[in-house]
């Protein structure tokens, strides 16, 4: 598999995980098992503890450590096999879609915890895939919202120009101006700090939005500015050629490079902001996982240097954002060849 194809792959698999987190998940991401906080990762075994092979995975019994005050020791008696496909906690596969269906699961009172769990004994890989809908969809929607925004207004200033150019390029130096990390900070600070979740998501995803639409206008801008100079667009309009036939058709398509570079910046910035809002108790709430909510318990000194699997959501967002970076990349190489 060439680079291109395995990178589209895995941004593809990253967003069908967290798209149906249902499905994937073991258990409901708000399921407590208040006798377990802070588990380790279940490991997953082929040899039991007489040293026989099994083809089938399996998981030891969970129980306190007699010993150690939060520790814990498997139970060697109690071997519990992962099944594929198995029946638990309800759930919405897609919109209007309900189902019971699980990838993997073991038979209760096992617990199949392969990212440990957190302060509450919820399972951190559920929590982790349910809460990358709410980072990554935050990031994908603001992005979208800017660029819809970025696009017509940069559309608009370049091909007409004029006033109209000059009202919306101050526009855009004004909103270029505003630090928007702080401008949410500020906005949501002024709301209750006890929003509905869904509420706080639109908010999250209208004020990225709205600010980040300023970039991608000016380089839209430029490249329209350009492209309707061109011969062949100015012979089209001395034909008769209306200026939606000739935005469609000629213009638009040569800013396509830009606004497809701009997504795979934007959206990791953005998955970031809805992350550090979290973080520091402003965005989404418990107990709605996100990962900046998740990552916000490791602000307790005992939590950061005791429990290494608290990180997992650190991880997904590097790998994500790592991701993007290395599509914009290539995007980017790909339309510099082709216009170069």
């Amino acid at each position: 598999m060439n680079r291109p194809r395995a990178i589209v792959s895995v941004l593809v698999g990253l967003h069908l995980l967290v798209l149906l987190a249902g499905f994937a998940a073991p258990y409901d991401p708000v399921e407590q098992a208040r006798a377990f906080p802070y588990a380790p990762p279940t490991p997953l075994r082929f040899v039991d503890a007489d040293g026989r092979f099994h083809v089938r995975p399996f998981v030891y019994g969970v129980m306190p450590d007699p010993d150690n005050f939060d520790g814990y020791v498997e139970d060697t008696t109690r071997r519990f096999p992962v099944q594929l496909m198995v029946t638990g906690a309800a759930y919405t596969l897609l919109p209007g879609i309900q189902s019971r269906i699980h990838l993997f699961g073991v038979d209760s009172p096992g617990r199949t915890s392969l990212l440990g769990t957190d302060g509450f004994g919820r399972d951190v890989l559920s929590r982790l895939l349910h809460g990358g809908r709410v980072s990554i969809g935050a990031g994908l929607v603001a992005t979208s919202c800017a660029l819809l925004v970025g696009v017509t207004f940069g559309t608009l200033a370049g091909f007409f120009g004029g006033r109209i150019d000059a009202a919306l390029m101050r526009a855009a130096d004004l909103f270029m101006a505003i630090p928007w990390l702080y401008l949410l900070f500020a906005v949501r600070a002024a709301l209750p700090l006890h929003l509905d979740t869904r509420a706080t998501f639109l908010l999250l995803v209208a004020v990225v939005g709205v600010v980040g639409w300023a970039r991608p206008a000016r380089l839209v801008r430029g490249i329209v500015l350009s492209a309707r100079e061109r011969t062949y667009v100015t012979a089209a309009k001395s034909f008769g050629a209306t200026s939606p036939y000739l935005l469609r058709r000629h213009v638009l398509p040569q800013a396509l490079g830009v606004v497809l570079t701009q997504a795979g910046l934007l959206v990791p910035q953005y998955i970031l902001a809805e992350v550090t809002l979290s973080f520091l108790g402003l965005g989404v709430g418990e107990p709605t996982p996100s990962w900046g909510a998740m990552l916000g318990s490791l602000q307790q000194y005992s939590v950061l240097t005791s429990y290494w699997w608290m990180f997992t959501p650190a991880v997904a967002l590097v790998a994500v954002a790592v991701a993007y970076h290395a599509l914009t990349s290539m995007v980017h190489e790909r339309m510099r060849l082709v216009t170069g």
